[in-house]
């Protein structure tokens, strides 16, 4: 007699969910002290004092009820202020919602393109993260991917805008670009974004922009090139940003969306229905990194991100098998490694034999893209010499490989 197979209300894209690379990887040794864990992306700093002691004094205050969903009016004035000051962007404070994380704001962005069917076109390599979400809002992933340059002087990630649009059909709702780029470091052109959001325009097809390393730059300038500076406030182009990374913010969960501004009651109700709005003692803390004092700090940051960059860079140069497109922003080093054909194979060995923790390469795009998959990618916004010590049990297992 058959089986009948019982039907589940659970969609298909929500039960074929695997964890990540990086997850698989980090899972087996997560807060081990004898591991120096290089695979996630933040600093081994921690958040500042004074923004910690903002949302402790807003804690003291009975700051503890809900805010308005889009987040508190101070905060919302103060990113203003910062893109203002960094990016020469000046944004309406209708187009500004501060909904929770950065990764909430992504989930708001393609919940507003996204239906069961559409697609979205993704820029990688790039964060897992991007594309598992889109997959979890029904969306199918398309990927145009950067091309890795070696033969260029000096070896460059260059975009294909001929691919990006060819991978756009009649289904395309959105298309996801990250600048500067997690892992690779690339930094998108201006010209590069004005070609792009005139293609998009004319197809009617969303931006995502992810910014979250906007300042995080090693040629002298203040902000990468932002779709801010171009886009006119109703084109449907969403930037996201984060406290995370260049205040040392990753456990806070704060990170803001600046969206067409039509969409600001749209904003509201979604921000509500998603998270009910930010942590409230949270985005105390939050707009006392948007102070002088936190534009200090960033200061620190780079130039602690510029001194583990250039540990990197040294002792790549004293390698074999090991190569990478130096990155113009951003604080990683994705590392092609000769010879390398399973990243996350190679990545779990690491954890277990080596005692250092790398992200698979292979996390960062399509499956079976065998060219990701001949990558690690490092953070190196880290004690220069932790970096040392993680780098020379890598450069160890690699010449065992």
């Amino acid at each position: 007699m058959l089986q009948t197979i019982p039907k589940t209300p659970i969609r298909p894209s929500i039960q074929t969910l695997e964890p990540n690379g990086i997850a698989l990887v980090s899972g087996a040794a997560l807060h081990d002290p004898d591991v120096i864990a290089l695979w996630f992306g933040e600093s081994d700093l921690v958040t500042p004092a004074f923004i910690r002691e903002a949302a402790k004094r807003a804690l003291d205050e009975g700051r503890t009820f809900y805010t308005n969903a889009r987040g508190i009016t101070p905060l919302r004035d103060a990113i203003r202020g910062f893109h203002k000051c960094t990016a020469d962007a000046d944004v309406a404070l209708e187009r500004i919602t501060v909904p929770g994380s950065a990764m909430l704001a992504v989930i708001c962005a393609l919940q507003c393109v996204i239906e069961t069917g559409d697609n979205i076109v993704v820029v990688s390599p790039v964060w897992p993260n991007i594309f598992q979400a889109a997959q979890i809002c029904g969306a199918e992933v398309k990927f145009a991917r950067l091309i890795d340059d070696w033969h260029a002087s000096p070896p460059a990630w260059k975009l294909d805008m001929e691919s990006v649009a060819a991978a756009c059909d009649a289904r395309t709702k959105a298309i996801f670009i990250a600048s500067p780029g997690n892992p690779t470091g690339w930094v998108m052109r201006e010209a590069e974004q004005r070609t792009l959001l005139s293609f998009a325009r004319s197809r009617g097809i969303a931006i995502i922009s992810d910014e979250v390393y906007g300042t995080i730059l090693y040629d002298g300038r203040r902000h990468a090139p932002s779709f801010l500076q171009i886009a006119e406030p109703d084109d449907v182009v969403f930037v996201i940003n984060s406290f995370s990374k260049p205040w040392a913010m990753t456990g806070w969960r704060i990170g803001w969306l600046v969206h067409p501004i039509s969409l600001g009651r749209q904003m509201w109700m979604m921000s509500a229905a998603d998270n009910t709005g930010a942590t409230t003692f949270a985005q105390w803390g939050a707009l006392a990194a948007l102070s002088p004092e936190g534009d200090a700090f960033r200061s620190e940051m780079l130039a602690r991100c510029r001194a583990g960059k250039k540990v990197v860079q040294d002792w790549i140069a004293s390698q074999n098998r090991i190569r990478w497109i130096e990155p113009e922003g951003a604080f990683y080093g994705f590392l092609h490694v000769d010879g390398l054909k399973d990243s996350l194979g190679f990545a779990q060995s690491l954890v277990r034999t080596a005692r250092v923790g790398a992200a698979p390469g292979s996390a960062f795009g399509p499956e079976g893209d065998a060219q990701c998959d001949s990558y690690l990618r490092i953070c190196f916004a880290q004690d220069t010499k932790r970096i040392d010590t993680g780098l020379e049990r890598l450069g160890t297992a690699v010449a065992e490989l």
